[in-house]
């Protein structure tokens, strides 16, 4: 048998390339392949050259025991882990690993039989036994591989929404901190705006701890309702102007139809304006001007965020809505107020962009479907 799959190896890894092509999301890759069928047929072949010189210490060096080795690997193994790695980056899975071996057991057969070159009884078993251990091996270090990854990606979740929950805590902390130092300074009551805007805060600190022992996704689409623009608008006003004050940028704030609703979750809306104003006034130069209007565009409402940065650095798009990935500096923070607004944004059927002014600043766009107030005629 070892000289026939010495004659015939190319058209061998040929016909298995074939067989690979015909199954569905499959192609064969040479990356594939480098740890694959081609290795695995010349150790095949070198087990059998070994035995049927009676060297079969050198077979089972090459190939392994019948049952493998569990405390050291034979050449065989040590490939077929290789191959058994490359095939899970490539994305595929388990039954493929082992329908990569079956393709050459299959294709030396009807080779041989096309051939009329039959082999004996101890090459099959010899045959069997590599494939066995190759199979096992392979998928042995496809499904580790496959496991610790799947654990890797739930402790970054697990991060991501650790994180979330404790940027959104410190946002509110830092509203009602905020607010309640404007309340000591002014001597105002709790019935004004500033007074509000403690109030929603504290709410939300509320919220957001009842929605982390519940474990309810941060972009739950429930609680929904229909508010007004204007109001809405007029809230996170007063809320940015304490960070206005506290940042030295100047705020302005336009006036809203006032015959405009929106129909979503109103605390977590508010949280996503915040954390976007939130940004604007951290990266505005001092003295510069943050903007906040709100304004309809056909059936949808827009709500612009503009501030005076100085114009995004290139590239810088693609990565401002990863979680994790702050701008870097001394303002820099978890790197989530953007991942968490767009979140929430999005759970309302809304979007979230960012258009680049060079040279002067930014502008974030929520974009929401645009409702109308109820009459209470």
């Amino acid at each position: 048998m070892h000289r026939f799959l010495s004659l015939h190896r190319d058209e061998l890894i040929d016909r298995c390339k074939a067989k690979v092509a015909l199954r569905p999301q499959r192609a064969a890759t040479g990356q594939q392949l480098a740890n694959g069928v081609p290795i695995f047929l010349d150790q095949l072949t070198r087990t059998l050259a070994a035995e049927d010189s009676n060297e079969r210490a050198l077979g089972e060096q090459i190939s392994g025991p019948a049952g493998g080795d569990a405390l050291a690997l034979s050449e065989i193994g040590l490939s077929a882990t290789q191959h058994g790695k490359a095939l899970l980056d490539l994305g595929y899975t388990v039954d493929q690993v082992v329908h990569d071996y079956g393709d050459l057991c299959q294709a030396i057969t009807d080779l041989a039989f096309e051939h009329d070159a039959p082999f004996a009884v101890d090459e099959f078993r010899t045959l069997n036994r590599c494939l066995d251990n190759a199979i096992a091996d392979a998928v042995t270090a496809f499904s580790e591989q496959r496991e610790a990854r799947i654990e890797r990606d739930q402790m970054e979740c697990e991060k991501q929404r650790v994180g979330f929950l404790v940027h959104e805590l410190r946002n509110s902390l830092g509203t009602a901190t905020l607010a309640v130092r404007a309340l000591e300074l002014s001597h105002m009551g709790m019935g004004g705006a500033t007074g509000a805007v403690l109030k929603r805060s504290l709410s939300m600190l509320g919220m957001q701890l009842g929605r982390a022992i519940t474990e309810v996704s941060p972009a739950s689409a429930q609680a929904r309702e229909t508010f007004s623009l204007a109001a809405f608008i007029a809230e996170a006003g007063v809320a940015g102007r304490l960070d206005a004050h506290l940042s030295g940028c100047t705020f302005e704030v336009r006036a809203v139809d006032a015959s405009l609703a929106l129909n979503a979750n109103r605390e977590l809306l508010h949280a996503a304006l915040a954390n976007l104003l939130q940004n604007a006034f951290k990266f505005t130069q001092v003295n510069g001007a943050v903007r906040l209007m709100a304004y309809a565009a056909d059936d949808r409402i827009l709500i612009d965020v503009a501030d005076h940065c100085g114009g995004l650095a290139p590239g810088s798009v693609a990565k401002m809505f990863i979680p994790f990935q702050s701008s870097g500096g001394r303002k820099a923070g978890l790197g989530l107020g953007l991942s968490i607004a767009r979140q929430s944004i999005e759970a309302d059927q809304g979007t979230l962009s960012v258009r680049d002014v060079p040279g002067t600043g930014c502008v974030f766009t929520i974009n929401l479907p645009r409702h109308a107030l109820e009459s209470t005629d």
